[in-house]
């Protein structure tokens, strides 16, 4: 038997168990050691440029490569504790990415509040992709 659920009930039931960050929260947590993991799709960063230091991480991809126990992990991907942000464009897809970390075991993993927009709305820096 099936639930039928909307999009809207699956993401505020995703962001009870985060403790998303404001932009300037994330940058932060990039200062203090944090990953910040960009999963926009190419052309939105080839539109909007990048956050300098962030991880680019395609979305379909993302879970092997920051499981720590993967054969396909990122260098990045040391452990389990890894303090990690998931960014996407406007902060909705980032939610539900972080809660598949998550389940991954990564539980300090969560998002950027209005994703890259709010980042950029905030002041913090951009740089052009290259």
């Amino acid at each position: 038997m099936s639930t039928k659920r909307s999009i809207d009930e699956l993401l505020a039931e995703a962001r009870v168990g985060l403790d998303r960050l404001g932009p300037t929260e994330a940058a932060a947590a990039q200062v203090e050691g944090g990953l910040l993991v960009d999963i926009r799709y190419a052309a939105l960063r080839e539109r909007d440029g990048t956050i300098p230091g962030a991880l680019i991480v395609e979305r379909n991809e993302l879970e092997w490569r920051l499981d720590p126990l993967c054969d396909h992990r990122l260098p990045e991907a040391t452990d389990h504790d890894l303090r990690i942000v998931v960014v996407c464009n406007e902060g909705y897809a980032s939610s539900l990415a972080a809660v598949s970390l998550r389940q991954l075991g990564l539980s300090r993993a969560t998002d950027l509040v209005g994703g890259f927009q709010a980042w950029r709305a905030e002041g913090l820096p951009v740089s052009p992709h290259s």
